[in-house]
């Protein structure tokens, strides 16, 4: 029996049954159903509507269907609509009538969003701990990394000369937005909608501020018909596994393009690395490739919920239906994606001899540029000079450091030393600066990294 068949004399047609049902995907918020029924009765005890053998009855019996979900001993029915209806038949038929007393004040409306709010507040340090792990991962390659220099790139072309731990760290810093957008979003998770009954607040003298104290959210909602509507949380959710999934895959796409053998800067561990059926040579990245698709999906997953909620009218509708089953593939994909990518990262072999050789001396040609400013050469004629160097070493067919000194004076007001500025490793040491390149930059960054790590 549904939970509203009294007011139908027909019964639902098989088809628009299955589309109407949500158990096969709500299921999953069966400890936060259970948590929350057992809050309610708690309140409807203080509020005087349960008599305390009543609450204790349903307490109970909501005890041990929670022992049945742990146990992966709760035997659902094909006549469960959804979660809520699953619990309620079964804690009928543990202790009888006392069952149908507790959903007294209370609607589905308000008691889905509670459930998909306490889910969040659990998956979302879940997803945090994942991002730890892999910014750690990044840090501990920034420390192995050490003095290696490789190429930076601007535009896919080579720019300056950079440290491979300035690279690594690089990811880390992207990372720590996505902890922060998650921790700014649990505010507004931490918002409890219980007692908002259907749209209109609960009749009976439901203490709020200690459900929600004893459901562990920080505030109450302050208008019953927002409470019930109120998706922006999975919205912003959604945003958040889209935006840290659109950072996996800049990274993903990098190593792609690093382990190619056309860069040769880095190397698969065949534990993370796939062959081919057909070419025996081939060592493939189909994790980071993985990775990079499953971005795509994840933005799809926001957009897909977005326009499910543009259009609404105030209260529930049962568009919000659509509202679980975006949120719960994001935070799957991402707790898969996250591990394995930290294992991936952590078994590549870094070839810094090739990422050396990678580096030429066109790429100082703003150390050039800073030669003349020292010089007293103002940047933008300085800009100009160092760009005609270029030009006559293109045209000489030699490399900047080989052109001969005549040819740079007649650019400007170059000396013997100029020889100097085509060294990469002095081009590093120089962006000394908080966020540079410099091994003291970067020593000092990796600690701030695992000082913020630490509190993340």
């Amino acid at each position: 029996m549904t939970l509203w068949s009294g007011r139908f004399s027909g019964k639902l047609d098989e088809a628009a049954w299955q589309l109407n049902a949500s158990l096969p995907f709500d299921r999953r918020l069966a400890a936060q159903d259970v948590r929350g029924s057992m809050a309610w009765a708690g309140a409807l005890f203080e509020a005087g509507v349960l008599t305390e053998a009543e609450h204790e009855t349903i307490v109970n019996g909501l005890r041990q269907i929670a022992a049945e979900f742990e146990q992966n001993a709760f035997v659902f029915h094909e006549s469960d609509e959804d979660i809520h209806t699953a619990v309620e038949r079964r804690l009928g038929e543990l202790i009888g009538a006392a069952a149908g007393k507790l959903h007294t004040g209370r609607s589905r409306n308000d008691q889905v969003a509670t459930d998909f709010r306490l889910w969040m507040r659990q998956a979302i340090p879940e997803l945090d701990a994942a991002i730890r792990n892999l910014q750690s991962v990044l840090v501990e390659r920034a420390e192995q990394a050490g003095g290696t220099l490789m190429p930076g790139y601007t535009h896919l072309q080579r720019a300056q000369p950079i440290l491979l731990a300035h690279w690594w760290l690089s990811h880390v810093w992207v990372l720590h937005r996505d902890h922060a957008r998650l921790a700014d979003l649990t505010k507004r998770v931490s918002i409890l909608p219980l007692g908002s009954g259907a749209l209109a607040g609960v009749p009976f003298a439901v203490d709020r501020e200690a459900l929600a104290e004893a459901l562990g959210f920080a505030e109450v909602s302050q208008n019953s018909l927002d409470a019930v509507s109120d998706r922006d949380f999975a919205a912003e959710f959604l945003f958040c596994a889209a935006m840290l999934g659109i950072h996996l895959s800049r990274l993903a796409e990098q190593i792609v393009l690093f382990t190619s053998a056309e860069f040769g800067f880095m190397e698969l561990s065949d534990a993370f690395a796939t062959g081919s059926s057909l070419m025996p040579q081939k060592k493939n990245p189909d994790v980071f490739e993985l990775t990079r698709g499953k971005a795509g999906t994840l933005i799809g997953l926001l957009t897909g919920l977005l326009a499910a909620l543009k259009g609404l009218p105030s209260a529930y509708d049962k568009d919000l239906q659509e509202d679980k089953a975006p949120v719960f593939q994001a935070a799957d994909t991402l707790l898969a994606v996250l591990p394995v990518l930290a294992g991936a990262l952590r078994t590549l072999t870094v070839k810094p001899q090739r990422m050396r050789a990678a580096i030429d001396s066109t790429m100082m040609a703003t150390d050039l540029a800073d030669y003349l400013v020292r010089k007293g050469v103002p940047f933008r004629e300085a800009h100009a000079m160092a760009g005609k160097a270029v030009r006559a070493a293109e045209e000489k067919g030699v490399r900047l450091e080989a052109m001969p000194l005549e040819a740079y004076q007649a650019l400007g007001p170059f000396e013997a030393d100029v020889y100097q500025v085509f060294d990469p490793i002095q081009s590093v040491l120089k962006r000394n600066a908080t966020g540079g390149t410099s091994p003291q930059s970067v020593q000092n960054q990796i600690a701030k990294a695992r000082k913020v790590i630490s509190h993340q």
